[in-house]
């Protein structure tokens, strides 16, 4: 299991559903976003996507990824966002039975279609808070 992240970035997450990421491929930065079901045993993101896509494509050259989710307001006491970066992994084998879990529990409705599931593992991140005073940010690094 890995070490949880501080309960107000987990509370977070767990409020919102879309995450941007980005990926990069011969210098070339390019973002996405994706409706997500964050995975709490493993800290990380559970997302679907086709390999056709650039986001996917560009993932088999480099796993290695950032990201954010955000709160849209535009009342600067209330902003709170997440930012971190990671690698995203194709759910495979038991992965992808814990994967389609977590996913299909947050979106019941994706049952009715086949998913290609993929996992963003966190390393690094950054959650910004105002509510809890201008500037507040919490760190998390997993530790290895």
């Amino acid at each position: 299991m890995t070490e949880q992240f501080p309960q107000k970035i987990t509370d977070f997450i767990k409020r919102h559903h879309v995450i941007t990421v980005a990926t990069v491929n011969d210098g070339q930065p390019w973002c996405f976003n994706a409706f997500y079901a964050f995975d709490e045993e493993t800290q990380s993101f559970v997302i679907t996507s086709h390999d056709d896509t650039r986001h996917v494509q560009e993932v088999l050259q480099n796993k290695k990824v950032a990201g954010s989710v955000v709160l849209e307001t535009e009342i600067v006491g209330k902003v709170q966002g997440l930012q971190f970066s990671g690698e995203m992994t194709l759910c495979e084998d038991e992965d992808e039975k814990q994967a389609k879990k977590v996913y299909v529990k947050r979106f019941p409705l994706t049952t009715l279609t086949p998913k290609i599931l993929w996992r963003i593992s966190i390393f690094d991140a950054k959650y910004t808070d105002n509510t809890l005073g201008f500037g507040k940010k919490l760190l998390w690094t997993k530790k290895s």
